[in-house]
């Protein structure tokens, strides 16, 4: 069996059609997801691209990796040990931004054995100026629209005649930003088709930059979506499609500065909702899951699919259990790091609720764990799902608040191991007509 991850950069949940967006952006994600699995509740464990990436490759949180100047930790045991190390080819394509460095020292490569990579593509390369490197650091130039470019070199790579199986990580920038231009480069042609169409409601309310970037953006996921096509039509006239698992996910969203000063590092749905699918043996008609699932369970996944040892070390769980009907308690809710210009945070995602709590300044090191925090917000997401409405310094929200904090306490213990203080907001609020907690139903 072979397994190709497909990942992308900051893209949003809704930008799918089976999360109802109606631009039919993404018809190949979506008839994958139909015949395969379909994971309607995934949410990444830190929303930024570094940490997130660290917990993929490894399956562990960001604050317990020691990650150093960007950096994985030159012992990190990653997807690619663990495929090597049960007889399979690796293969690592794309964006990187675990190595420190540019180009990526042989060290920092994350053990992978096939190598065509950039550690910040979105800094040294651009939407028609492919740069990559190979192992040995020496630049690739590849022709074509990036994401265009990066499909050709996996098709390439899965077409090669090869006695054992494979592992092909295949990492895109796009639909990130290009750094300098703080722009969204789609291809020629591909802009135009939407602008002035449809807007999230979150940033119809809030704006922020999506006026001006929301139609660059689309065109971006609308050629993923085309290269998934592309490369799955390459797997199937080769003779691979069923005998390959294909992951797609992303690192996290994009809520397009309506949070925050950037783009993502918020606890909201439109920076940790992300969409996922998986689709090849032992997933196949799995349907449209409820549970949550994290994209730090997706390495233990993966090797479970495979039939390989998921090590102890992994602080993810598999969802096959969940596809073959057993008992289950670990996709119950989502557990985030997260930190931003005010602060370092932790947060908890249920199905109705929204609980998070962060430091009262960022004092702290990147990824670090701290001894205290404030509640910082609280949604209840079947009333109000584009998050508009903060409860956490209402007073008849203070129940719910209590139980979640309990619940997100668990969660820090069982990461961490140990359990910092949370104190309430500063002030409280009367709630007016709110209905009191007891009301509110289950979390």
């Amino acid at each position: 069996m072979n397994v190709v991850v497909f990942f992308t950069d900051q893209q949003r949940y809704d930008t799918v059609g089976l999360h109802g967006n109606p631009l039919g952006l993404t018809p190949n994600f979506d008839r994958l997801a139909r015949a395969g699995t379909f994971l309607k509740n995934c949410f990444t464990c830190q929303p930024v691209c570094t940490p997130a990436r660290a917990s993929l490759q490894t399956g562990r949180y960001a604050s317990q990796l020691g990650l150093d100047g960007g950096a994985l930790p030159d012992d990190a045991e990653t997807l690619a040990t663990h495929f090597k190390r049960a007889g399979y080819d690796t293969a690592y394509i794309g964006k990187w931004h675990l190595g420190g460095a540019e180009p990526v020292p042989t060290v920092k490569q994350g053990d992978y054995a096939y190598w065509l990579a950039a550690n910040t593509p979105e800094i040294g390369s651009d939407a028609y100026d492919c740069r990559l490197f190979n192992q040995q650091g020496e630049p690739v130039s590849l022709p074509g629209y990036r994401v265009d470019a990066q499909t050709d070199a996996a098709i390439r790579y899965i077409s090669q005649k090869r006695e054992n199986p494979y592992f092909l990580f295949l990492s895109f920038l796009e639909p990130h930003q290009q750094n300098p231009q703080d722009a969204y480069p789609a291809p020629d042609g591909y802009r135009e088709q939407y602008a002035s169409r449809w807007m999230p409601p979150d940033l119809a309310a809030l704006k922020g930059s999506a006026d001006q970037q929301m139609a660059g953006y689309c065109g971006m996921v609308k050629r993923l979506d085309e290269a998934l096509g592309r490369l799955v039509d390459a797997l199937k006239s080769t003779g691979q499609l069923e005998n390959t698992v294909i992951v797609y996910a992303s690192d996290h969203g994009c809520h397009f500065r309506t949070r925050a000063h950037e783009y993502k590092h918020t606890p909201h749905e439109s920076s940790i909702r992300i969409p996922a699918l998986i689709h090849g043996p032992g997933f196949m008609a799995g349907g449209e899951r409820e549970e949550t699932v994290s994209l730090v369970d997706l390495p233990a996944t993966l090797l479970d699919a495979a039939n390989l040892e998921i090590p102890q070390s992994m602080q993810g769980a598999s969802i096959l259990p969940a596809l073959r009907r057993e008992p289950n308690e670990r996709h119950r809710e989502a557990y985030v790091e997260y930190e931003n210009m005010n602060g370092t945070g932790r947060a908890i995602r249920t199905p109705r609720w929204k609980y998070a709590v962060q430091t009262d300044a960022r004092t702290l090191p990147s990824y670090a764990c701290a001894e205290s925090y404030r509640e910082a917000f609280l949604y209840d997401l079947e009333a109000d799902p584009w998050e508009l409405e903060n409860l956490i310094d209402l007073e008849g929200y203070r129940g719910i608040a209590g139980r979640l904090r309990q619940r997100l306490l668990c969660q820090i213990e069982s990461v961490e191991g140990r359990a910092p203080t949370i104190a309430p907001p500063v002030s409280i609020r009367p709630s007016g007509q709110r209905v009191l907690p007891d009301a509110l139903g289950e979390l």
